[in-house]
């Protein structure tokens, strides 16, 4: 069936973050729930989400996709972060929270597009 998802390191981590956003945005004006709050939550799940898919190719050209549409969404995200901290919707420490784990999350999915890219699987 592919790779166990659940014990790759780069996926615990953004559905961490992804949780952690929706957490974070129940607090956004009731204004942005179609706006940044829809934004943030779509962009943070997409990056387990496609880690996930990606785990369950077989051919690796295939999963290194899925792990760079990943870190796209994990790179929007980061965006929505500081944009949202900028507007006032995240306080420091909510903001430092999201900013620390997204930062974990993308040198973690930086190291295994590495890792993956350069062994002969």
């Amino acid at each position: 069936m592919g790779r166990d998802y659940t014990k790759i390191k780069a996926w615990q981590l953004a559905d961490e973050l992804a949780l952690l956003v929706y957490k974070a945005t129940k607090k956004f004006p009731k204004s942005e729930v179609w706006g940044l709050t829809s934004q943030m939550r779509k962009a943070s799940v997409s990056v387990p989400a496609n880690i996930v898919e990606g785990s369950a190719r077989k051919n690796r050209k295939e999963y290194l996709q899925f792990l760079y549409i990943a870190i796209s969404s994990l790179v929007e995200l980061s965006y929505y972060i500081r944009f949202t901290k900028k507007l006032g919707y995240l306080d420091t420490n909510g903001y430092e929270e999201l900013w620390v784990k997204s930062e974990e999350s993308l040198r973690t999915l930086q190291g295994l597009i590495t890792y993956i890219e350069k062994s002969e699987v």
